[in-house]
C-alpha cells in the first residue's frame, strides 16, 4: 500500500510539473530560447472569429525553408493556422506574411528526423502527442509578382 501511495504521489508531483512547464512558463510567459540555441519566432494567427494572437514557438530551417512544430500540448495556435492559413512571422526583428501548410509524408518524416525531440524535452512537456509541424512559405508581395 505505500508503494501505491509513493507512485501516487510522484505521479500528482510529475503531473503539476508538466502543467507548470508547459502551460505556464512556455504558455503564459514565453520565453526566448535562442540563448539556449533554439531559434524563435512570433506567429500570428486568427481563430474562427477573426481575432488575431501570438504565439513564440520554435523555428528551424532546412534546406532554405521555415517550419514550425506543434510539440507541446497547448496547440490553439496550431489549429488555427490550419484553419486560416494566412499568418504573420516576426523573425531576426523582420515581419513577414506567411503561409503555412501542413507538413506530411516524406518531408514530415525528413523535418522530424532533422530536428528531433529529445527525451529530456518530450519528458518536461509530459510526452506530448505526435508533433504537428507546418512549412511556413513566404507570400510575395503583389508588388514582385
Amino acid at each position: 500500500m505505500k508503494l501505491f501511495k509513493l507512485f501516487g504521489i510522484v505521479a500528482v508531483g510529475y503531473v503539476s510539473f508538466v502543467v507548470a512547464f508547459d502551460g505556464v512558463f512556455l504558455g503564459y510567459f514565453q520565453p526566448k530560447a535562442e540563448n539556449f540555441g533554439l531559434p524563435m519566432i512570433v506567429i500570428t494567427t486568427r481563430d474562427a472569429s477573426g481575432d488575431s494572437s501570438h504565439r513564440r514557438v520554435a523555428g528551424f530551417e532546412m534546406d532554405g525553408k521555415l517550419y514550425a512544430s506543434a510539440h507541446h500540448w497547448p496547440r490553439g495556435w496550431y489549429h488555427n493556422a490550419v484553419a486560416d492559413p494566412e499568418v504573420i512571422v516576426e523573425r531576426d526583428n523582420e515581419v513577414a506574411d506567411y503561409v503555412a501548410v501542413t507538413v506530411t509524408g516524406e518531408e514530415f518524416e525528413r523535418v522530424a528526423r532533422g530536428f528531433p525531440l529529445s527525451f529530456p524535452v518530450r519528458f518536461a512537456m509530459g510526452f506530448p502527442p505526435k508533433r504537428d509541424i507546418l512549412r511556413l512559405d513566404p507570400v510575395t508581395p503583389k508588388s514582385e509578382r
